[in-house]
């Protein structure tokens, strides 16, 4: 049977794993499904609710496993699916951050109130941004959240919003284009983490696939910290110079699952109930299996 595995370039990891051919000595009839080009549906509006991004392909025949960041795994639980974390990554605090233009006069997150913040709704930068309201004592509700993830860049240099949720690659064209403050630290919110994970029947089911996509991520992203340059050529869409950085600044390897990422996600799915974005509660430490854990820890 086919194993299908969804990438894309913003998961780091899965992508170079893509292009190096190491997954395929164990699993020769792998299956790569770029989730640029799957249908992502109707977008909802970022006031009431979050989209799937492509979560819902778990469970529909798109894919079988899939990386991310933070926020993808919560909605799927939020929608009635039957996830389970497969690892995470250390920190990423150096990947993205909430800005605003240096001369916007807006100081800090407070003054985000009434304004337009830019961000690709759904994904981590929903999380980043509802901490930081949290924060600085504001509600999802306060803000005009534009999701924007395509052009966001560009709706900030031409100033059509208040304010950026940027990332790397993407800051670094930015930063030289533009001055920019940062509104609050990333690391004071939360630790941003990249994460994969599957549906549990499949996990059950393919465990020697699951764990042969564990070690292969592992061999590729200790070949990433030898060879930044050549890695960041296997990207699209920037420079470079421009992905060596992001790939620099990032941290590599899987680890198993903690309890205290556990308890982030869970104040992230809270907030994310309470602001309306998720119709019903979500328990995060339903999607944590031990066995997993093992075989990541063993990976190591």
């Amino acid at each position: 049977m086919t194993t299908r595995v969804g990438y894309f370039p913003q998961n780091n990891s899965l992508w170079t794993l893509r292009h190096r051919g190491i997954l395929e000595r164990s699993i020769p009839d792998v299956t790569w499904v770029d989730l640029r080009d799957l249908p992502a549906g109707p977008r909802p509006d970022p006031r009431h609710e979050l989209p799937s991004l492509h979560s819902d392909h778990l469970f529909d025949g798109g894919y079988d496993f899939i990386g991310t960041g933070s926020t993808p795994p919560v909605t799927a639980q939020g929608r009635g699916h039957d996830i389970v974390y497969v690892a995470i990554s250390g920190p990423r605090h150096e990947n993205g951050r909430l800005v605003v233009h240096a001369d916007s006069g807006i100081d800090d997150v407070r003054g985000l109130k009434g304004r337009k913040v830019a961000l690709g709704h759904g994904s981590w930068q929903t999380t980043l941004v509802l901490l930081a309201l949290e924060k600085a004592g504001l509600s999802w509700s306060d803000i005009e959240p534009v999701d924007a993830y395509e052009d966001a860049a560009r709706r900030f240099l031409d100033r059509e919003v208040d304010a950026w949720v940027g990332s790397y690659p993407f800051l670094t064209d930015v930063e030289a284009r533009a001055e920019t403050r940062d509104l609050v630290p990333t690391e004071s919110l939360f630790t941003h983490r990249s994460l994969w994970f599957t549906g549990r029947a499949w996990a059950e089911e393919h465990t020697t696939e699951l764990t042969a996509i564990v070690h292969a991520l592992q061999e590729s992203d200790r070949w990433v910290q030898d060879h930044y340059r050549e890695a960041a050529a296997l990207f699209p869409g920037q420079t470079q110079d421009a992905w060596e950085h992001a790939l620099r600044t990032r941290p590599w390897g899987l680890h198993p699952v903690t309890p205290e990422f556990v308890a982030e996600q869970q104040h992230a799915a809270d907030l994310f109930h309470a602001a309306g974005l998720l119709d019903r509660p979500v328990r995060v430490a339903d999607a944590v299996v031990p066995e997993i854990n093992s075989i990541v820890e063993q990976s190591r």
